[in-house]
This record gives C-alpha cells, sequence and structure tokens, in this order.
C-alpha cells in the first residue's frame, strides 16, 4: 500500500478540510462584535472585511506556486497553526487599522491550506483509485457548521470573545497536529515553470467553479430575500431556505463518492447541474414555502458534487502542473463568492431579484452544456476510476 492510500493519510486530509470549514466558520459570528469594538459602521466594516478576502487571493496564488516546488503539507500545517493562532487576535484588535492587518493574515492562513488541501486531496485520491473529494468537501462544510454552532454557543454563554476563540483554536491545533506527521511528505514537486498562466481547460474549469460558488454565495446572501420579498416566508423564517440548501450540500457530498464511482464524472457535473437548475425553476414559480423549499433542498443537492468534480479534472488536465491548476480554480472559486453575490445584487436593483436568480440558473446551465467538455481528458475517461496499483 503506497502512503498516499493510508487510511492514516486519508484522515489527515479530512482534518486538513475540516479545520479549514471551521476557522473560517469561527470568525463570523465574531463580526458584529468587532464592529461595536471599533465603533465604526457598515462602509468601513466592509472595507475591513474585504481583507480577508484580499489576503485568501494573494495567498491562493503563493500557495499554487509553492506547492508546485514543495508539495502541500508545509502549506497545509502553515495555514491550519496559522487559522488557530490568528483567530484569537480577531477577537482582540483594538483599531481598524489593527483589524485589518489580522484580517489579512488570516485571510493568508485560510487561503493557503485551501488551495494545498485540495492539491493534498487530488493525490490521495488518485492513490486510491477511487472517489474521494466529494467526503472531503463534506468535511469542509461539517468544520462549517460545528464552528458556527459552537462559538455561538460559547458566546450565548457570556462567556468573553477571546475565551471563546482560545477554546475553539485549541481544537484547531489538536486537529492540525494528529494530522501533521500523516500527512503526505511531498506530492509530485514540480521542477519546472513555478508560474504559468492559466489557459486551455484550466480556463474552463476556473469559470465553472466561480459560476458553482457564485450559486452558493447567491444563495447565503439572497435566498432569504428572494422568499421573502415573495410573500412565501416572514423575515424571522427567511434563513430557513438556506438552512435546507447547506443540509443538503452537505448530504450530498457524504454521498457523492459513491454516485461518482458508479457514474462518473460527466454524468455528475450534467445532472448534477440539470437538478440544480430544476431546482432554481422550483423556487422561483413556488406559490407556498414548502415548495420553495423543495427547490432550495433541489439547488444543494445539484451544486453539492460540482466542485469536488472540477478540482478532480484539476489534477487530470495536462496543460499546467497540478498545483498551479488548483489555485488558479481555487481563486476563481473564491472570487465567485466575494464579488458574485454584489453582481447579484446590481442586477436585482436594476431588473428585480427573481432575475437576477433565473440568471443564476442560466449560469449553472454553463456547466450542464460543458459537463461532456470537461469530462473529455485524455488521461481519464467518464468512468475515472480503475483498480490503483500498489507498492
Amino acid at each position: 500500500m503506497s502512503s498516499a492510500d493510508r487510511p492514516a493519510t486519508r484522515l489527515a486530509t479530512r482534518l486538513a478540510f475540516l479545520v479549514a470549514g471551521f476557522g473560517i466558520a469561527c470568525w463570523a459570528p465574531l463580526v458584529p462584535f468587532a464592529k461595536a469594538r471599533l465603533a465604526v459602521d457598515d462602509g468601513i466594516l466592509g472595507l475591513l472585511l474585504l481583507s480577508l478576502g484580499i489576503g485568501s487571493v494573494v495567498a491562493m496564488l503563493l500557495t499554487g506556486v509553492m506547492s508546485a516546488r514543495y508539495g502541500s503539507k508545509p502549506i497545509i500545517i502553515a495555514g491550519g497553526l496559522g487559522l488557530a493562532l490568528v483567530l484569537p487576535v480577531l477577537a482582540i484588535a483594538s483599531s481598524p487599522v489593527t483589524l485589518a492587518l489580522v484580517l489579512l493574515a488570516f485571510g493568508a492562513a485560510l487561503g493557503s491550506i485551501d488551495v494545498a488541501m485540495n492539491i493534498h486531496a487530488v493525490e490521495v485520491e488518485r492513490a486510491a483509485g477511487r472517489p474521494l473529494m466529494s467526503g472531503f468537501h463534506a468535511l469542509f462544510s461539517i468544520g462549517g457548521f460545528a464552528g458556527s454552532a459552537l462559538m455561538t454557543l460559547l458566546l450565548s454563554l457570556h462567556l468573553g470573545a477571546l475565551a471563546c476563540t482560545l477554546i475553539c483554536s485549541v481544537l484547531m491545533l489538536i486537529a492540525t497536529l494528529i494530522a501533521w506527521p500523516r500527512l503526505l511528505r511531498s506530492t509530485k514537486a514540480q521542477q519546472g515553470l513555478l508560474f504559468v498562466l492559466p489557459h486551455g481547460s484550466v480556463l474552463l474549469l476556473a469559470l465553472l467553479c466561480a459560476i458553482t460558488f457564485l450559486v452558493e454565495g447567491a444563495m447565503l446572501d439572497w435566498g432569504a430575500l428572494l422568499v421573502i420579498g415573495a410573500g412565501l416566508l416572514s423575515e424571522a423564517q427567511g434563513g430557513a431556505g438556506y438552512i435546507v440548501f447547506s443540509i443538503a450540500m452537505t448530504a450530498g457530498r457524504l454521498g457523492g463518492d459513491a454516485v461518482v464511482a458508479r457514474v462518473g464524472d460527466h454524468a455528475t457535473l450534467f445532472w448534477g447541474s440539470l437538478l440544480a437548475i430544476v431546482g432554481f425553476a422550483v423556487l422561483l414559480t413556488a406559490s407556498v414555502a414548502a415548495v420553495a423549499m423543495s427547490g432550495f433542498l433541489l439547488i444543494g443537492l445539484g451544486a453539492s458534487n460540482l466542485v469536488p468534480v472540477l478540482f478532480r479534472r484539476a489534477a487530470t488536465q495536462t496543460v499546467m502542473p497540478t498545483g498551479l491548476a488548483v489555485a488558479a480554480i481555487t481563486t476563481a472559486g473564491y472570487a465567485g463568492i466575494l464579488i458574485g453575490p454584489a453582481g447579484v445584487g446590481f442586477v436585482a436593483r436594476a431588473v428585480g431579484l427573481p432575475v437576477a436568480f433565473w440568471l443564476l440558473a442560466a449560469l449553472m446551465g454553463l456547466v450542464t452544456l460543458s459537463a461532456r467538455i470537461v469530462a473529455a481528458n485524455p488521461r481519464q475517461t467518464a468512468q475515472p476510476f480503475s483498480p490503483p496499483q500498489r507498492d
């Protein structure tokens, strides 16, 4: 059995995804406290939060270069430790400039581990000879649930923000230390060019990844307003749709590896995106809340395994080094989350939120139309996983 196909290595990869999801989710409940502590308005807060995105994007681009040369293990460890060590500082930053700098560091840690763990995951999956990527991404979602729930619980117990973050940081440190010796020492480090402009199939993968993440971001930021504006739910109940969407996403990813192993990447992309489009149609034509909730459910299930497949295809393309390709599509996906929801807002202001959501469905149609092209890789067929060779 190769080192990449050991159960301990798969555990370490899952822990990396768990830490990344947990870390970013721990910050979200702290935002109102940071705003009150610094006494800033929404505009200044928005600029401060932009620092997190800038740090993430810059780190993602650099991580692709560093992973191509040195492998993903040291970057995963640095990112996990960075999240754990910087999180408590977010709870005590006493000025806008300080918080901006700390958010920049926090974003850099998040961006680094995000790219590196996906590079590591594609190597582990390749060695296993069967789909694992959906399960890895499910751990990110579970980490997000756990982080936000635990931080909210601790804050509700009237513990100080610093104490809450220290507890969460200890948990991240423990998980990172457990993963440390079990991660692959290197992942086919590249000795050639350290930077290659995204091109060819990688550009298509990046576009599709941006679209899929845009849909996820829009469901978070605009889903509640859509159903409230349609008179289907009250303001107090508006978040129910995103809860259903999130549960469907997580459940879909937990079962996604078995689905991909059975039907292949092409069918997963085609039918998954088509199911999401049907979900949009159900949501946008619903006249009662229960039907709208089924729309959220279908969108979540349909979109759940698209990103894991796109990351897998980044590992099998031949036009770029794997690390640089994964960094490119990760950065594109993050841009979709950061910029996309704002774009939805501009469209909604011009022609209405329902029309903006129909446009999201149309964008998802690009995934459907591109499924065969994405899966037509000379190194891997639509039924991708043959029995692995053992050392």
